[in-house]
């Protein structure tokens, strides 16, 4: 099932807004009961429902147990939990499936259902294709002597601690460092100050108020303003900002720098290569930076560049057969140590680096030098290509042309809202501001005819 093709599914799963279709309870409940039918064919199987800290996750936990319920298939409810540590314990279970109730980065009133397999990866497109279909079939439930049992989880947040902690060497040892973790009032937030204080660390935990309304509110991965602040003030080592379901992080260094996925992703891929764990390539994105390509190569490194999504980075990871990969945004995937991004593993790989070499965040970033990008989003009033009309495709070439080989031009359109996105890279900012706003303009100008 291509992209286009797609009715429900996105990149990540199915999103929007609650109570707009398709993020209804009625909807959600014969999602649970077509994924039961696909993913457990002859009932009996178990599924995995966790959730971050939504004031609508009660209602869709209930009601993606009620359709799994009606498919005959059992549930483990895990209650708050990590996407990533979804990911893990439906792997340690052995279970069919895990679902997730989150909308990631979004605010409070969004949500969304996104699936890991048995081996603890995003389903492949085939089978989000069976579920759409299933989702066609009338609702049939199985007779009542088969209908799926629920069973809640107690100790899944300690299961899921022991496994980040032991994602770093036994001799690593977090004493002397002091942290301002930043759970953004998510998933996290009874999770990763843990962590950190078992090996070792002194935490400074903020964002772990959650109230069902103010998950990602000024907090966190999307948000961190306020960590760079609480570092600065507290004379921390390091920040740590994970954003609401926990696959994404961005850390901020002892100075107040903020530090990005591709930076991560550096400084993560030069331990790493010292152990020959890398097989040659990192793989990145269309919108990974310039510095960070050129940074690997000091390395003896290639960048991969995937399509934007996390999902695709997986994709091209195992299909070059290379461990590391990510986006700037801050999903790290090491898929050495787990099946999918995880901002608290992803973390500890980078305090991992900081220890071995004695050196702070800081100095290991300095590694990679960054390119100024531009990211301008033009709005679209319906689905235009308009990448492919040629008046935006000559401005591209001038564009390009006037970077030559010192920089980048991309344009695309956003896989989650109606924009197309316009990036300029090079070497000078003023002259990287200045072709990104003229680019847009001919792109919004192009949109307007087009839509007259």
């Amino acid at each position: 099932m291509s992209d286009s093709s797609r009715i429900h599914f996105g990149t990540d799963g199915i999103r929007g807004k609650v109570g707009e279709p398709p993020i209804t309870p009625d909807f959600v409940m014969k999602l649970g009961w077509a994924a039961g039918r696909v993913l457990a064919p002859l009932g009996g199987g178990r599924v995995l429902i966790g959730k971050d800290t939504r004031i609508s996750g009660y209602m869709f936990e209930s009601a993606l147990e009620a359709g799994l319920s009606a498919a005959g298939v059992d549930i483990l409810l895990l209650g708050p939990m990590p996407t990533p540590g979804i990911a893990y314990l439906t792997r340690t279970f052995r279970a069919q499936a895990g679902v997730v109730i989150s909308a990631s980065h979004n605010p409070y009133d969004d949500n969304g259902i996104k699936f890991f397999g048995s081996n603890g990866m995003k389903l492949p497109d085939e089978v989000e294709a069976a579920i759409e279909e299933a989702l066609e079939a009338p609702l049939v439930t199985v007779p009542s002597a088969h209908l799926g049992k629920a069973h809640r989880i107690d100790d899944a947040a300690g299961r899921y601690i022991e496994f980040c902690k032991s994602t770093i060497g036994t001799g690593s040892h977090l004493s002397g460092l002091k942290i301002v973790v930043d759970c953004a009032h998510g998933a996290t937030y009874g999770i990763a100050p843990s962590v950190f204080e078992e090996l070792g660390a002194e935490v400074v935990a903020i964002g772990i108020e959650p109230d069902g309304l103010n998950i990602n509110a000024e907090r966190g991965a999307t948000h961190p303003s306020v960590l760079r602040d609480e570092v600065i003030a507290r004379g921390a080592d390091l920040g740590i900002a994970l954003d609401g379901d926990g696959d994404r992080v961005i850390l901020v260094d002892h100075v107040g720098e903020i530090v990005d996925g591709d930076e991560i992703l550096f400084v993560i891929a030069r331990e790493h290569q010292k152990k020959n764990k890398l097989n040659g390539s990192v793989v990145g994105t269309q919108m990974s930076n310039l510095g960070l390509e050129r940074a690997l190569r000091t390395l003896g490194l290639d960048l991969k560049r995937a399509k934007v999504g996390d999902r695709y980075v997986l994709e091209m990871m195992q299909s070059g057969g290379w461990r590391l990969g990510g986006e700037s945004s801050g999903h790290i995937i090491c898929l050495d140590l787990t099946t999918t991004g995880d901002g608290i593993v992803s973390a500890l790989q980078v305090i991992e680096a900081m220890i071995v070499t004695g050196q702070s965040l800081h100095t290991l970033k300095a590694g990679i030098q960054k390119f100024p990008q531009r990211l301008v989003n033009v709005r679209l009033p319906r689905a235009i290509e308009v990448h492919t009309e040629p008046r935006v495709q000559k401005a591209v070439r001038e564009a390009e042309a006037a970077l030559r080989d010192r920089g980048r031009v991309l344009l695309r359109p956003s896989g989650t809202e109606p924009l197309v996105r316009v990036m300029v890279e090079g070497p000078e900012g003023g002259e990287v501001d200045r072709l990104a706003e003229w680019l847009a303009g001919v792109v919004d100008e192009t949109i307007r005819s087009l839509a007259a």
